[in-house]
């Protein structure tokens, strides 16, 4: 679409939110259980379209992506009324007699702008919670994963009509023309860079935004930790999707006691959980594109690999790498890794560790393991970051239960059940005062002793 289309469907969104029938609560649960039903009807057709992009298999494709789609909406349906409703909040006596309530109300023609890394996953979700909230959506999926792309928007065509969700494919200058429009709210999922030029056009219109960026998310492992355990699921988390997963561990802190042992334990679980050559294994995926695949090796320096560095070229693929003896100077350590290398750095005191982790950028997570219960408490209240866990990674992300979102560089604002509602609605404040009494203390001429002992006692 060039810059005037966008603007016509823009304006078609805005003048269809007009009419009133989004919020309708009816109207939204409809639509929302239409947009399940596709959904399941289309699972092989999404498992393909995320085969060709990112080399997922079907396991990962639905447990990563379309199962968790289905799962918000799933929450959705069965919580939507009762996020719409008017909520009744206390009245100060000052304000007798009245009655006072928020009342959440959609902010009107939204855009969704989401990343290549899980295509399907991070646009139909926050449509999900966009369309809960009783908004119009103008959706922007990434270039880079063309094949998803187009698959949504053939999905999104057949379900909906384009004044009320419309897909938008393209690339930068599509972007741009979005950008150009004033929207009631954006969400933008991507990199800080790209995040930095979304909010900056936002401002222009003074349009609020929900920023879900990334990273360099640290995982510390603790002298106390189950070392065989942590490998495990280290080793999970980060090699999902080949590394390319905005709350992917990005690093490990280990306590220096315990480095070789983990470093052994995360050799074995990459060799039980991908194979002895997991460029041969058919379930691990691949790089995007041949940019970001170029910029990984870049980052892989070979005299500090422990396992790994193996690579397909032709098929942008690179095995599950771990690199040790890294400095926090190396490359590898100056800027979020988004793909299949883990470098390992030591730390012999948890204040050290802490200092090191304030001096740096806000994470988007980060993961704990210990069994030092005065431990984990300091490193969960002490620590910025915007979500996590504890003895585990990336699951903190798979509920509608839990809003998950950044802090400071790694984003701004949360979403996935009521806070995904949340983030797609205003809460508006309403007192409804009543007509049979009119108190006359705050009325003009001041000066009765009375009115203002009154007063004082109203607001004390």
């Amino acid at each position: 679409m060039n810059q005037q289309e966008i603007a016509a469907l823009a304006q078609r969104q805005r003048d269809y939110f007009s009419t009133g029938i989004t919020q309708d609560v009816n109207f939204r649960l409809e639509q929302l259980q239409k947009l399940r039903d596709a959904v399941q009807a289309n699972e092989a057709a999404i498992q393909k379209a995320l085969r060709e992009d990112l080399g997922k298999s079907g396991y990962e494709a639905f447990m990563c992506e379309t199962g968790l789609v289905l799962s918000e909406i799933s929450y959705l349906l069965r919580h939507t009324r009762g996020f719409a409703r008017r909520k009744t909040v206390y009245t100060p006596l000052a304000q007798f007699p009245s009655h006072s309530f928020r009342q959440p109300t959609p902010y009107g023609c939204t855009l969704i702008l989401s990343p290549w890394n899980y295509p399907f996953l991070l646009t139909l979700e926050p449509l999900a919670d966009a369309i809960a909230a009783g908004n119009t959506v103008i959706l922007k999926p990434s270039a880079y994963s063309p094949a998803t792309s187009r698959l949504l928007k053939e999905l999104v065509d057949h379900l909906f009509p384009q004044e009320y969700v419309a897909v938008v494919t393209g690339g930068r200058e599509e972007n741009s023309a979005l950008l150009e429009e004033k929207f009631d709210l954006v969400f933008f999922t991507g990199s800080q860079t790209v995040g930095k030029e979304v909010l900056r056009r936002c401002a222009e219109h003074l349009t609020p935004a929900v920023l879900e960026l990334g990273g360099k998310s640290p995982c510390i492992v603790e002298e106390s930790a189950d070392i065989k355990l942590a490998a495990r699921r280290i080793v999970f988390g980060k090699f999902l999707n080949c590394g390319q997963t905005c709350v992917a561990p990005d690093y490990i802190l280990c306590h220096s006691s315990v480095k070789d042992r983990l470093l052994e334990e995360i050799q074995k679980q990459i060799r039980i959980q991908f194979g002895e050559n997991p460029l041969e294994n058919p379930d691990y995926g691949k790089i995007i594109n041949r940019k970001h695949f170029s910029r990984l090796l870049g980052l892989m320096n070979g005299g500090k690999i422990v396992t790994g560095g193996q690579v397909d070229a032709d098929g942008c693929r690179i095995a599950p790498t771990v690199l040790d003896g890294v400095s926090w100077e190396d490359p590898v350590m100056e800027r979020e890794i988004f793909g299949p290398l883990l470098p390992v750095l030591p730390y012999d005191r948890l204040e050290e560790a802490l200092e090191r982790l304030d001096r740096g950028s806000k994470p988007l997570a980060l993961y704990l393991f210990s069994r030092n219960r005065e431990h984990i408490h300091r490193v969960m209240s002490q620590a910025r970051f915007g979500g996590g866990c504890v003895n585990d990674v990336v699951i903190h992300l798979a509920t509608s239960h839990m809003g998950f979102g950044g802090v400071g560089e790694s984003g701004m604002g949360a979403y996935h059940g009521k806070a995904g509602f949340d983030a797609f609605s205003h809460e508006k404040s309403i007192v409804d005062k009543k007509c049979w009494l009119d108190l006359p203390m705050r009325y003009q001429p001041y000066g009765n002793a009375l009115y203002e002992r009154l007063l004082h006692l109203f607001l004390r």
